[in-house]
């Protein structure tokens, strides 16, 4: 499998709870932090519903 890196690019304080609970989900806490996963399809879904809060680094 492919590895994605996922950095986060915006703050989720206005963001809805499901939001929050998908950014906490990837490993996101803090501003300009990255994590790494396997780019399996639930982990693309969770990119999809943050893709205003994230960046996905090659």
């Amino acid at each position: 499998m492919a590895k994605i890196k996922i950095q986060q690019v915006r703050s989720i304080i206005k963001s809805t709870k499901n939001q929050k609970l998908t950014m906490q989900a990837l490993g996101l806490k803090k501003m300009n932090q990255v994590v790494e996963h396997e780019a399996t399809p639930a982990i693309l879904g969770m990119v999809e519903v943050v893709k205003h809060l994230v960046k996905v680094i090659d």
